[in-house]
């Protein structure tokens, strides 16, 4: 093999690392463009069905990437496929798929149907701010400490000793409130039903919290703002 001397050499490498920035660029391109609604899905009876038939045989997180690979299979854009993989990937192999998306600016929101889950099927997201995905029902992002420091939240301990919150029971269709913030920034006001230990356990209530962002999209926390009373029985 013959070797490579000087301008030659310098050369051969410079072209490497060019290659090697076209690459990482478009990569960070995918993962940076603004998302939009040509993102969204539906996800079918029939995809499911078909997706399990081609991935339960699937071990270990091979089954996230198949299911994402049948819905090309079954039609959806490369912008629901890409948007699916990034987020499964974000959330530790838990697939999710966008089924609605409402822009407000300078944060969106956008609706994930869970299709791999028993429980709590859909989801919401705060999307195209900073961080680019934010996910409501990430519950270590919640104020709880304010929630469990008012008289409120201490009564109800005492009548549902196990109560906590969980993630929300979202039907897939109806958007979250959003209002102005202070310094011209952006609130979404979302709901979680207070449960008395388990999924299945007594309802105890509902706590209320806003997602706080800045005007520049910023993500700036949760703030607890109330609960609604257990249902009467």
């Amino acid at each position: 093999m013959r070797k490579l001397y000087g301008n030659a050499a310098e050369a051969l490498l410079l072209v490497v690392i060019h290659s090697f920035a076209i690459i990482g660029a478009a990569a960070d391109s995918a993962t940076s463009a603004k998302i939009q609604a040509s993102s969204v899905w539906q996800v079918s009876q029939q995809f499911i069905t078909n997706a399990h038939a081609a991935c339960d045989k699937t071990s270990g997180s091979g089954i996230a990437e198949c299911f994402i690979d049948q819905m090309a299979k079954a039609g959806a854009s490369a912008d629901a496929v890409s948007f699916a993989r990034e987020f499964t990937r974000q959330n530790h192999g838990d697939v999710g798929i966008m089924t609605g998306f409402q822009p407000v600016g300078p944060v969106d929101i956008a609706w994930i149907t869970y299709p791999l889950r028993a429980n709590t099927n859909y989801g919401l997201l705060l999307v195209n701010g900073q961080p680019r995905i934010v996910n409501v029902e990430d519950l270590n992002l919640l104020d709880k400490r304010a929630m469990e420091q008012t008289p409120q939240f201490r009564d109800l301990k005492y009548r549902f000793p196990n109560v906590d919150v969980w993630p929300g029971d979202r039907d897939g269709t109806t958007w979250p409130n959003s209002q102005k913030g202070p310094n011209g920034g952006i609130q979404f006001v979302t709901d979680y039903p207070l449960l008395n230990g388990c999924h299945a356990c007594a309802r105890a209530g509902a706590a209320l919290f806003t997602w706080n962002f800045n005007a520049q999209g910023k993500f700036l926390g949760t703030t607890f703002i109330g609960m609604t009373p257990a249902p009467l029985q």
